[in-house]
């Protein structure tokens, strides 16, 4: 119907591993083709006492462990969390124990309510950028090279080996993030895929444009990067109040809802628009009928 990847972005929060194991294959089994994780400490509430939120590098691997077919995906990954040294060896393992399937995505970070609560310094954005655009010349090199040596202001690699090496021999990075200035100009510089959450098909068209336009500033083929969309599921308007409460309004623009019709058209959009792959994302309690329901509706192939 669409030529596009379809996939869910699966929250870790309020939720278990046993549980997340049953919905990764049962998603699996309903025909999409990737499922990736979020990386946070608390949940998506903002509330300091929301902390039921399970880790997600090792989630990621127990995705990669659950799975046969679908591509394994972070998105993402924060900058502030990890050195990118580390996290290339941790995301090489991931592709190794998934035989090849894992892409990583890496941002700025935001939540800085988990930074106040684990005594990770959260700097002013300017600065948490300029980590993001070493950080990724880093993972570029460890992840994409054989050997690796880079100086910068906050991450620095002296002829670093990252060993095994991958089973791909380019690994996918993506970046998150929808900013015009420099989340945009980093992506069309350095990363292999773009993804950004719950904006309108007209405001990813003319993100699209905006990262295209970077491209070609930086003498890059914009058919060189993937473009994906994180969107919500909401076949009935109850259903989007009880998965987004408080944030329902922010997040409407980016919800497919409506009937299958009009949910087909919206997914139309954003292909027109640009988008390479469209994401759902579910967080628990996990509304697998819905994404049963999209999965017919799309006509994807079932297990």
């Amino acid at each position: 119907m669409f030529d596009a990847v379809f996939g869910v972005h699966a929250g870790l929060q309020h939720t278990t591993a046993d549980e997340l194991r049953s919905v990764w294959r049962r998603i699996e089994d309903l025909g999409y083709g990737w499922i990736s994780v979020w990386d946070h400490f608390y949940g998506a509430t903002g509330h300091p006492d929301d902390a039921a939120c399970l880790e997600a590098v090792a989630m990621h691997a127990a995705l990669a462990c659950s799975t046969e077919r679908v591509r394994v995906g972070s998105l993402v990954y924060s900058i502030g969390y990890r050195h990118p040294a580390v996290l290339a060896k941790a995301i090489t393992a991931i592709d190794q124990l998934s035989g090849g399937r894992a892409d990583m995505g890496i941002g700025a970070g935001w939540a800085q309510i988990e930074y106040a609560a684990y005594g990770i310094p959260f700097p002013d954005v300017r600065t948490r950028m300029d980590q993001l655009e070493e950080g990724i010349q880093c993972l570029r090199g460890l992840l994409h090279d054989e050997v690796t040596s880079f100086e910068g202001r906050w991450f620095t690699l002296d002829h670093a080996r990252n060993e095994p090496r991958p089973i791909q021999d380019r690994l996918p990075i993506w970046i998150g993030g929808g900013g015009e200035k420099r989340t945009l100009r980093i992506a069309a510089q350095y990363a292999d895929g773009w993804n950004v959450p719950f904006i309108s098909p007209e405001q990813f068209a003319h993100k699209n444009r905006v990262l295209d336009e970077h491209c070609e500033r930086v003498g890059r083929d914009p058919s060189e990067i993937k473009r994906a969309i994180n969107t919500g599921l909401a076949w009935t308007e109850a259903s989007l109040q009880q998965q987004f409460g408080a944030i329902a309004e922010f997040v409407r623009p980016g919800v497919l809802t409506g009937s299958d019709q009009q949910v087909i058209d919206t997914i139309g959009a954003y292909v027109e628009s640009g988008a390479d792959q469209v994401n759902i994302a579910l967080r628990a309690p996990f509304d697998l009928e819905a994404i049963d329901r999209l999965s017919t509706t799309l006509g994807l192939e079932r297990a």
